[in-house]
Parts: structure tokens; sequence; C-alpha cells
């Protein structure tokens, strides 16, 4: 036991980041063990769409989600959210697809969606750049998006 105590004060910057690492590791296993939303592919989430009323929320900005979106998609950015939920009140029983640009801001909206109440999340997997990217699955482009052919 004293050799223990005598490296840890030797050693105490190696000690102290082994405590962090365990620290943030038992963090990641318990917020994983208790989410309460899913992650789906863009296909599983296509063949959502198709089986259910599906909701689709893009937490992207206005500027990203007039470049291209999901059909039918609500844009409602991040930092909005929880302001907005009350719109969405009735639908809580409804199953609702999340995407953003890459997932991760996605990740931040669904568990602001189960805190809400909402049964049925689904954070779409690598956003709308692996939707459109690897997936290669249809996407809109706003009308104020479009440009008008020059003459």
């Amino acid at each position: 036991m004293d050799r223990y105590i005598e490296f840890i004060l030797n050693h105490y910057i190696l000690s102290l980041a082994l405590a962090v690492v365990t620290y943030l590791l038992i963090q990641e296993f318990i917020d994983t063990a208790f989410k309460k939303f899913s992650h789906i592919s863009p296909l599983l989430a296509v063949t959502k769409m198709n089986d259910s009323e599906t909701i689709i929320i893009d937490v992207r900005e206005p500027h990203e989600f007039i470049e291209s979106h999901i059909e039918q998609a609500i844009n409602i950015p991040l930092g909005k959210l929880a302001d907005e939920l009350k719109k969405l009140d009735n639908q809580k029983d409804k199953p609702v697809l999340i995407s953003c640009q890459t997932g991760t801001r996605s990740a931040s909206a669904g568990k602001t969606l189960t805190k809400a109440g909402f049964e049925q999340v689904f954070v779409i997997t690598g956003g709308m750049q692996a939707w459109e990217t690897d997936y290669k699955l249809p996407v809109k482009i706003s009308a104020k998006k479009k440009t008008k052919p020059t003459i």
C-alpha cells in the first residue's frame, strides 16, 4: 500500500489524469444506459417515415435548412427548441426524427425532447451529411435558394 501512495505522490499528474479519465468513462456509460432516445440510420428513418405519422425536426440554423432538407421537415434551430416545444405538445406520442448537419446537435435535441415527455425520439445518425452524400436520399431545396435561369 505504501508503494501505491508513493507512486501517486511522485506521479500526481498521471494519477490525476487516470482519475479524470475514469470519471469521464463512468459518466459516458451512465448517460448511455439511461438515454431515452435512439440513433437510427437514414434508411431506417425513411422506413419509419413511410410506416407512421412521423414528425421530422431539423435543428439546423435557417440558412442551413434552406440549402437542403428532408421533405416535410420542420425547422426549429437547436437554440430555440425548448421555446418551440409547446407547438408540438399534442404530438408527444408520435415518432419524432431529429436531423442536423452531422448528428451532433441532434443528440442535444434528443435529450431536450425526451425531457419534455416525447415518447419515441430518434436521432438520424450522420445527419444530413449522411442523408445526402452517403445514402444519396432525396432532399428538398427551399424556393429561396433556387436560382432563376439566366437568359
